[in-house]
């Protein structure tokens, strides 16, 4: 099966093919980079024609200018008024408070109280259950995010997870480790189903970032280039199974020290 979709993009390489999957690494790797506010490299992109490159690659919808118009200090000023406390468009980039039965507040950072490291059964705070959740996978790897500011469920760490695993697949599948290689591609699956609210966070991205729009276009990307992977593009290295067949598949001690050391 073709690694893209016919909805768009031209690439024809499975989806288990070492070189796909580097491309996905590199795409989430930018994201996470973009995201954790390396305007820098935000830039450096978009000046190299990396958005031309993904959306010929894959089916992700981007105007190749739509990144052209921004400098740094711009780009600073906009991550730092949406995503750092306590900035004038602030929209939490973790996914613990756009849960669905999130409490709501005039005051964004009123909700974000911990006595602990995680909330099991609460929502909308800071490092409530999706934080556990996404903890949970990184530790199954030994991952430590470098981005996100210490928040597991922050949408740097979680793109950040998501192109090291894909590197890490890339590697044991040219190595010919392919047991190793479908552990981890079933990783990336269980994250992947686990960022339904980039849906939300866009949206209020996009509405508390209408008068420069950088960042909802970077949003909008990773949440379409995220829904594509999820539907189209890992899943469509999954091997098939027997009805009823969800066991899991173990990552090894030697996938956990590769990918805990892919971002060194």
């Amino acid at each position: 099966m073709s690694g893209t979709t016919d909805d768009g993009g031209d690439a024809d390489l499975p989806a288990t093919d070492p070189e796909f999957l580097r491309l996905r690494a590199q795409t989430y790797d930018l994201l996470s980079a973009c995201l954790d506010g390396d305007v820098g490299a935000l830039v450096e992109a978009a000046e190299n024609g990396y958005f031309v490159q993904l959306s010929a690659a894959f089916p992700v919808d981007v105007d190749p200018e739509c990144l052209a118009e921004y400098d740094e200090e711009a780009l600073e000023v906009g991550y730092e008024n949406l995503f750092a406390v306590p900035g004038p468009h602030y929209v939490p980039p973790f996914a613990s408070t756009h849960a669905a039965d999130a409490p709501s507040s005039d005051d964004t950072t009123a909700n974000y109280e911990s006595d602990s490291a995680y909330h099991a059964g609460d929502a909308g705070e800071l490092l409530g259950k999706p934080a556990a959740e996404l903890a949970e996978l990184y530790a199954a790897v030994g991952f430590e995010p470098t981005r996100g500011d210490g928040i597991p469920d922050h949408v740097a760490a979680a793109f950040e997870f998501l192109g090291a695993l894909a590197q890490a697949e890339a590697d044991r599948r040219t190595a010919g480790n392919i047991e190793e290689a479908e552990a981890l591609a079933d990783l990336q699956r269980r994250t992947l189903d686990r960022l339904g609210w980039l849906d939300e966070f866009h949206d209020r991205v996009r509405e508390a970032d209408s008068a420069e729009g950088a960042f909802a276009r970077v949003v909008g990307i990773g949440r379409t280039f995220a829904a594509w992977d999820a539907r189209s593009g890992i899943v469509a290295g999954q091997t098939d199974k027997r009805d009823g067949d969800s066991q899991e598949a173990e990552p090894t001690d030697d996938q956990r020290e590769t990918t805990s050391n892919s971002n060194s």
